[in-house]
């Protein structure tokens, strides 16, 4: 179903795993995707030509989303390229895990910079196109970390924690001009950032995961087209929560 054609969206870190998934899904439901990427410029030029393969438009742009500067530049350069944003999909995100009692200062900034400042500097440029046609969808990434918290990622759950408040919140600023705020929380999902614990580890998690293995990022994916479509056009401010059952 080409729920999206005629849509511009924008994805943040959509080169790898979830974001790669996301850009896809959103291409295949007839949108034009742009999205960023930092260091993965091969994958990132790969992609872009295989979704293009399929009859829309996609483009890769190299940006780090923790510099509003960066983020500008791109966000008019997407404009120019493809057209005004009616879709923006948060999901640029890093992880620096160490307990709390070892974490470093850098690594608790870096985390916030790119998880909370990205966020920030590129909803509030991309939100400009939205109030401007009266018609808009934000969709944030979080994370179970944010709601449950998670050894040795005190910096990583406070940012994605503060993702669903800033959801929530901007959903009711948001809610009478035809834009809606919506978040996923993915569960633990097959992607290199999880595939980079250990195997008795990864067991703990399937173990307490009532469907008994790790989610796919296109069941992410997923639930990103529908939040971008018109028929989740009566839901905002909400947290779709996409674990296996692992936090209800």
């Amino acid at each position: 179903m080409k729920d999206l054609q005629g849509k511009v969206c924008l994805v943040t870190g959509g080169s790898r795993g979830i974001g790669r998934a996301i850009v896809t899904a959103l291409a295949d439901a007839g949108a034009d995707v742009a999205f960023t990427y930092q260091h993965s410029k091969d994958q990132a030029e790969a992609l872009a030509q295989s979704v293009s393969q399929k009859g829309t438009r996609c483009r890769p742009y190299k940006a780090d989303v923790a510099s509003a500067e960066e983020m500008g530049q791109t966000i008019k350069q997407v404009i120019a390229d493809l057209g005004p944003i009616s879709i923006l999909v948060n999901n640029a995100g890093i992880n620096r895990d160490k307990s709390f009692a070892k974490m470093t200062k850098s690594m608790w900034d870096e985390v916030m910079r790119v998880n909370l400042d990205g966020v920030f500097h590129t909803t509030q440029l991309a939100l400009q196109d939205m109030l401007g046609s009266g018609w808009g969808r934000i969709i944030n990434i979080s994370s179970i970390v944010g709601q449950t918290g998670n050894f040795g990622q005190t910096n990583y759950a406070a940012t994605k924690g503060a993702i669903i408040a800033f959801t929530e919140s901007l959903a009711r600023e948001m809610a009478r001009k035809g834009i809606t705020v919506n978040a996923v929380a993915p569960g633990f999902i097959e992607t290199d950032m999880v595939s980079s614990m250990a195997e008795a580890a990864l067991a703990q998690v399937r173990a307490l995961t009532p469907m008994g293995r790790l989610g796919k990022p296109q069941e992410i994916a997923d639930a990103v087209v529908f939040l971008a479509s018109e028929r989740a056009s009566y839901i905002t401010g909400q947290i779709l929560a996409v674990n296996g059952g692992m936090y209800m």
